[in-house]
């Protein structure tokens, strides 16, 4: 070839080259127009969702073509803790994975053997047929992957709290990402993410995952809540989704138009 092929960046190089905490937003849409449009706001990172989103595999893949030209950092999260879920993702070239509901030492291990090839873990060899490998044309892909791939766990239930120094202790686990509106739900007070136990139970998360050298994210869409989090150490939170975005201003921009009574009858207000 006239030209080398390397791996881009993932999300573990960012965070070590930052002498700040990370903003990221969610890209829950599933539209490749949508993640293009949020990896230029100026953003550190993506997070494109398929948990909770209508992503399927062809959709994230369209969505890291989107973004690939631009400085952000693309993190997905497939919906399971699955073997064959994150190899599929990771050979279509996902880098940077936060995999959801994490709650003990031996998940997080499996997360980790899901992402290596052995004899470190146990991820299938498709290099020939995946993007990931750029179709063989990375030089010395299979033993130099694990090189560019990052994992986050997420802790989100009181269960992962209860083990959070057992998971971050993980051999392979980069980082944790904490997750506290299921942790409310799990501990109880769901819709409560300010409750005061589980504000709690984040940060002694936060402060688990410090005392051990792992990079420590969490989800926060408050302002205040964001800027607690980062001043108690969080490398990376998420401040924000674009389907939020979308539904709270179009509100904003219907109120200015449209009189309160004619939004609740649902009648346009020039009739």
């Amino acid at each position: 070839m006239s030209f080398r092929i390397e791996p881009d960046p993932s999300f573990k190089d960012a965070l070590s080259a930052a002498d700040r905490s990370l903003a990221g937003i969610w890209v829950c849409s599933g539209s490749p127009l949508v993640a293009e449009i949020c990896a230029g706001a100026g953003f550190d990172w993506l997070f494109i969702d398929a948990e909770h989103s209508p992503n399927g595999l062809e959709s994230i893949l369209a969505q890291l073509q989107a973004v690939r030209g631009y400085p952000v950092v693309p993190v997905v999260r497939p919906p399971v803790n699955d073997t064959v879920v994150i190899k599929q993702y990771l050979d279509l070239g996902v880098q940077s994975l936060i995999v959801p509901m994490v709650n003990t030492a031996e998940e997080a291990l499996a997360a980790v053997q899901a992402c290596h090839y052995p004899p470190m873990g146990v991820r299938g060899v498709g290099s020939a047929l995946a993007r990931s490998a750029r179709w063989n044309r990375i030089p010395d892909y299979l033993n130099r992957a694990s090189e560019s791939l990052t994992l986050i766990v997420q802790i989100e239930s009181a269960q992962a709290v209860a083990n959070v120094e057992e998971i971050v202790a993980t051999e392979g686990v980069d980082g944790i990402f904490i997750g506290p509106s299921d942790l409310a739900a799990s501990m109880g007070v769901i819709g409560q993410q300010d409750h005061p136990e589980v504000v709690a139970a984040v940060e002694k998360s936060i402060a688990a995952g410090k005392t051990a050298g792992k990079f420590v994210g969490v989800n926060a869409f408050a302002e205040g809540t964001a800027k607690r989090y980062i001043e108690l150490g969080a490398d990376f939170v998420g401040v924000g989704a674009d389907v939020a975005l979308l539904a709270r201003g179009s509100e904003a921009l219907a109120a200015k138009f449209v009189s309160a009574e004619a939004a609740k009858s649902g009648t346009p207000a020039s009739y």
